[in-house]
């Protein structure tokens, strides 16, 4: 009598147990906010009870190796690509054109030119949005200081993303009475020399989620501690690492949001082209009150009674 394999009865039995996608990622730098999203995927797909096996490519912030990635990654031809932060996201629609691609933490997908519209993404693309409330950040940081004229920005005007949030940012720096001072880098060895060009010039000083600053926060953190410069952030993960406070986004989540559109691409078949762009709607409110002592700044009563979280 022939003998039956274990493990094809068991595939018989639960089809889906034993199928195994293939996952690319295409994550443009690590830094604690990216590296938070794509955990949130993974324990996500893992609660999905789906089996994964992962490639995990990085760019380290080259906008160059990011195409090479996309490359490889056709090559590998997996069941869905995830693509992280907006450089990632554009290189890997540009190339990959039949497979579903997820993008995570990408500021405004639309105008990065990753889908024909939030509600209606029209191709292979789709994913989440991490844009900052950026004029209650702005608000927040008003309240802190009432006295305070300038506000100082680090960006780099090379990510698209960065360019729509300090567009957002000067608006919202207007209706709330700041002078709005920018400091621009192209890359991470700059980053250290633009914070240093904000002493003297502003009051506090803002991050927007830029991967290329945010790669290199320790470098701002050493210049505002220095100088008694308050440092305020566009997300959490930076507040815990060395920001004064934010008013933002859990990267973590975001990512989990995304592995549930993932699961439902890969498990449930559904169509990324119908698929609208998610974003995150609850903000908390995140204090860092060592770092507010290291940067000299005193937290008002009004703020941390609305904290979500206080880092002691």
């Amino acid at each position: 009598m022939k003998k039956v394999v274990l493990p094809l009865l068991f595939s018989l039995f639960f089809p889906s147990a034993a199928l195994a996608y293939d996952i690319s990622i295409n994550q443009f730098v690590e830094h604690t906010a990216l590296d938070e999203a794509v955990r949130g995927f993974k324990d996500q797909l893992a609660l999905e009870g789906l089996t994964v096996v992962y490639k995990l490519h990085n760019a380290q912030a080259n906008t160059s190796t990011v195409l090479q990635i996309a490359n490889q990654i056709m090559g590998e031809k997996p069941s869905l690509v995830l693509a992280v932060a907006t450089p990632s996201a554009q290189a890997t629609a540009q190339r990959i054109k039949d497979i579903p691609v997820l993008f995570t933490a990408v500021t405004d997908p639309a105008s990065a030119g990753l889908v024909a519209s939030m509600e209606k993404p029209g191709g292979n693309v789709t994913g989440t949005t991490d844009m900052s409330p950026i004029a209650l950040q702005v608000a927040l940081i008003r309240e802190i200081h009432p006295e305070a004229k300038t506000l100082g920005v680090v960006y780099n005007a090379g990510e698209a993303n960065s360019v729509v949030q300090v567009d957002i940012l000067k608006n919202a720096a207007a209706e709330y009475n700041f002078k709005l001072v920018e400091a621009v880098t192209v890359n991470t060895a700059g980053v250290f020399q633009a914070a240093k060009s904000l002493v003297g010039r502003a009051d506090a000083v803002y991050l927007p989620t830029d991967n290329t600053v945010i790669s290199s926060l320790d470098a701002v953190i050493k210049v505002c501690v220095e100088n008694k410069l308050p440092l305020y952030a566009g997300e959490p993960e930076s507040v815990r690492a060395g920001c004064v406070a934010t008013m933002g986004l859990s990267y973590y989540e975001l990512g989990k949001q995304t592995g549930a559109m993932a699961a439902r691409i890969l498990r449930d078949k559904a169509n990324p082209a119908d698929m609208p762009v998610e974003t995150q709607k609850n903000s908390s409110l995140v204090v860092n009150l060592g770092a507010a002592e290291q940067l000299g700044v005193n937290i008002p009563k009004s703020v941390l009674d609305k904290a979500s979280e206080i880092i002691r």
